[in-house]
């Protein structure tokens, strides 16, 4: 079954860039980097690839022996490099670690959005399309659960304590603030499509906190996002829940109550579900529900 929308059309979709940054734009030597005019030269090739290697190298290390084991003469040494060799790619150590940032970012968004798309174009065909946005909506959820406990790590890195030299990412120009929000936007957009189509229960402007509600103006602003303020306290109430059940979990955090805790993890998706106007678990249908629910030929 396909659904038609910014998460489930059969065609590839990639967020649209933040304000100033046109659609599809990634940083140097990340997937989805523009390719040079001309077809790509050989120089131009080699460049790429030597950059990327550089970021996966620095990111092997990184995972594996933490922050100290990935100085620049440690990542020139596994690529059989020399360390001022690496300045002809990255202006900074720093430099090199904000792509390192970006590029786990882009894996984990990727991830999330093919797992949406997958629920989507899977979707049993005598189901309504609002249990159809369940399905997207708890698929991407899982799958953000399942990426962080594959790569603790790398969850570590991009949503713990922020490496050395990282503190401050806020420039619009950083790759790692831009993968940043492009993941978020898979999220958003999702969660967006939702709302536009089966409109939610959500407070008016009047009735959110007045300093809350001007967070919540940037917030929107910085997305270019058009949902009601109150749209937006609810998708952040949501993503709490997520993140906080999700990090308690990869850190371990909850092995004093549960040995397993999906099921606990089941639960919170079907608080997420009530709170966006959602069915879940899908309830089980007779066979005349089924039917009427199919789509009518013409």
């Amino acid at each position: 079954m396909m659904v038609q929308g910014p998460i489930s059309s059969g065609e590839r979709w990639s967020p649209p860039g933040l304000p100033g940054r046109p659609s599809g734009w990634a940083p140097p030597g990340l997937p989805g980097s523009p390719v040079p005019p001309g077809g790509g030269r050989r120089r131009e090739r080699l460049r790429a690839a030597t950059t990327q290697e550089i970021i996966e190298t620095a990111r092997r290390l990184l995972v594996t022996q933490g922050p100290e084991g990935a100085s620049l003469r440690a990542i020139a040494r596994e690529m059989g490099m020399t360390a001022p060799a690496l300045y002809r790619y990255f202006g900074s150590h720093e430099e090199l670690l904000r792509h390192v940032v970006a590029s786990i970012f882009t894996d984990l968004a990727e991830n999330v959005r093919g797992a949406i798309h997958t629920a989507a174009d899977s979707a049993p065909a005598d189901i309504s399309s609002s249990d159809v946005m369940a399905l997207k909506l708890t698929a991407g959820c899982r799958a953000f659960r399942a990426w962080t406990l594959g790569h603790v790590p790398e969850f570590s890195l991009i949503f713990g304590s922020p490496l050395p030299g990282l503190e401050v990412l806020h420039e619009m120009h950083d790759p790692t603030v831009d993968c940043g929000y492009q993941f978020g936007q898979v999220f958003l957009d999702l969660f967006g499509d939702l709302y536009h189509k089966y409109p939610f229960a959500i407070p008016a402007d009047d009735d959110i906190q007045p300093k809350l509600r001007d967070q919540l103006a940037r917030f929107r602003d910085g997305m270019g996002s058009d949902l009601p303020l109150g749209a937006l306290q609810t998708f952040l109430r949501c993503w709490v829940r997520l993140y906080g059940a999700v990090s308690l979990e990869a850190f371990g955090h909850l092995k004093f109550a549960l040995d397993d805790p999906t099921p606990m993890f089941e639960l919170m998706l079907a608080d997420l579900a009530s709170i966006v106007g959602l069915r879940y678990p899908l309830a089980r249908r007779t066979p005349d529900e089924a039917q009427a629910a199919r789509p009518q030929s013409a």
